[in-house]
C-alpha cells in the first residue's frame, strides 16, 4: 500500500524528516526499511537521509499484512457503520466480544467476523486491526484501522484524547442535574480481575454527561469520555448512585433490558488520508428503543 504527499516547504529536508511530518512513525519507517516496505522521492526508491526539495513526491510504500492464522474466522454479519481505504468503522450489537476470548467454543467476537469480510473481500492488508473496544454487552462503534499506518495515527489519537465518543445511557433514577462532570479516578477492584472501582490511587478518569429525558425511574443521558479506562460509563454513575439500568455488575439486573443500557452513537476522529474529520452515528438498538417507548 502507497502513501504519497507533495513537499511545499521552501526549506529541504531529509526524507525520514518529511516523512515524520506526514505523520509516519519511525516503526513504520522501519517496515519500509527492513520488511519488504520502500520510501520514494518522485517515484524512485530513495533513502531516510536523501533530501526532499519544495514542488517534490514523497512516498511511503508498506508490504501486504498477512494475516494471523491464530485467529479464526467467523461467518456472522457485520454492521457496516462507515468505510473508506484506511478505515472501518462497525455497528456493535450488545452481547458480541470486540476481541476474541480464551477458551470459547465458537470464536465469534467482532475481529472474528472482521477477518472473515477482509478475506472474502480480499483486501491487500488481512489484518484486523482494533483502535477502539465496547464491552461485550455494550452497543455501539469500534473502530478498525485496515492497516498498521492507520493504526499507528489512531492510536495516536486516542492517546492524546482526540478522538471522540459519545454515548447514550440509561441510568436508574431521575437526575437532579441537566449537566455534569464526575472526575474520580478509578482503579481495579483488588477483590475482582474484572470489576472496577472509584478510590484514591487510581487513574484520572474524567465523565461529562447531560440529561436528555428524565422519567421517574431512569434518565437517558448524553455521556462523552474524557479519559477511557475500563467500564469509565458503568462505574462513574454507580458512584453517583445512579447506576445503569440493567448492570448487574455495578447495578442490579432488571426485566426492562437485557444488559446495561450503554451505547456508542457517536464517534469523532481525524483522518490524515482525507486530511479531515470522519464523523460517525449509529442509532439505537431496538431493546434500548423499546424501554424509552414505555414510558
Amino acid at each position: 500500500m502507497q502513501f504519497t504527499w507533495q513537499y511545499n516547504h521552501q526549506t529541504p529536508r531529509k526524507l525520514r524528516s518529511a516523512l515524520k511530518m506526514s505523520g509516519v512513525t519511525s516503526t513504520l519507517m522501519k517496515v519500509a526499511i527492513y520488511h519488504g516496505g520502500k520510501m520514494l522521492i518522485n517515484g524512485q526508491e530513495k533513502w531516510a537521509i536523501d533530501m526532499v526539495h519544495y514542488g517534490d513526491t514523497y512516498s511511503l510504500v508498506l508490504p501486504p499484512e498477512v494475516a494471523n492464522d491464530q485467529v479464526d474466522e467467523s461467518t456472522a454479519p457485520i454492521n457496516i457503520a462507515y468505510e473508506d481505504r484506511d478505515f472501518l468503522v462497525l455497528n456493535k450489537p450488545a452481547g458480541v466480544a470486540t476481541v476474541p476470548a480464551h477458551n470459547v467454543p465458537v470464536a465469534d467476537s467482532l475481529v472474528n467476523r472482521v477477518k472473515y469480510y477482509y478475506h472474502h473481500q480480499g483486501y491487500e492488508n488481512q489484518v484486523t486491526h482494533v483502535a477502539t473496544r465496547l464491552d461485550k454487552d455494550t452497543s455501539g462503534l469500534v473502530v478498525f484501522p485496515k492497516h498498521r499506518f492507520a493504526h499507528a495515527v489512531l492510536d495516536r489519537q486516542l492517546k492524546r484524547y482526540e478522538v471522540k465518543k459519545n454515548y447514550l445511557a440509561l441510568v436508574s433514577g431521575r437526575l437532579q442535574t441537566s449537566h455534569g462532570y464526575v472526575d474520580a479516578p478509578i482503579r481495579r477492584d483488588p477483590e475482582s480481575f474484572v470489576k472496577r472501582e472509584v478510590a484514591p490511587g487510581g487513574k484520572a478518569s474524567v465523565t461529562e454527561y447531560w440529561l436528555k429525558e428524565p422519567h421517574p425511574a431512569w434518565s437517558l443521558v448524553k455521556v462523552r469520555l474524557h479519559t477511557g479506562r475500563t467500564h469509565q460509563i458503568r462505574v462513574h454513575f454507580a458512584f453517583l448512585h445512579y447506576p445503569l439500568i440493567g448492570d448487574a455488575m455495578y447495578g442490579q439486573s432488571t426485566n426492562l433490558i437485557g444488559r446495561q443500557a450503554l451505547h456508542c452513537y457517536w464517534i469523532q476522529f481525524y483522518s490524515p488520508f482525507k486530511e479531515k474529520m470522519i464523523t460517525v452515528e449509529a442509532s439505537l438498538p431496538a431493546d434500548f428503543r423499546r424501554v424509552l417507548h414505555k414510558k
